[in-house]
């Protein structure tokens, strides 16, 4: 069992900035790849960044140069790095792990409880 926290949500003004954490603790046996997903209200949860075990990462196309996601992988910790926020990205800021089972091919298996982020002036 993995156990994820997510915190560093909060307020913030068109053009500003926040980083998001996730703490993961349990067994990380089967944690190759860790993303982040949000949901904003009325609409579908979306994948924003993944990591992998080796850094290598991916972004959604409306935070590409904008957000960076970064792994520690001696604290078991993921952060976003969030610059440039824009009011359309308001939602419930998700972490997740994901194991690996074929090359190239990952399955999720962990849930975060969720930090809000809000943009608003």
């Amino acid at each position: 069992q993995v156990q994820l926290v997510e915190a560093g949500g909060g307020l913030v003004q068109p053009g500003g900035s926040l980083r998001l954490s996730c703490s993961a603790s349990g067994s990380i046996f089967n944690v190759d790849a860790m993303g982040w997903f949000r949901q904003a209200p009325g609409k579908e949860r979306e994948l924003v960044a993944t990591i992998t075990l080796d850094g290598s990462t991916n972004y959604a196309d409306s935070v590409k140069g904008r957000f960076t996601i970064s792994r520690d992988n001696g604290k078991n910790t993921m952060y976003l790095q969030m610059n440039s926020l824009k009011a359309e990205d308001t939602a419930v800021y998700y972490c997740r792990t994901a194991q690996k089972i074929v090359y190239g091919s990952y399955q999720w298996n962990y849930w975060g409880r969720g930090t809000q982020v809000t943009v608003s002036s």
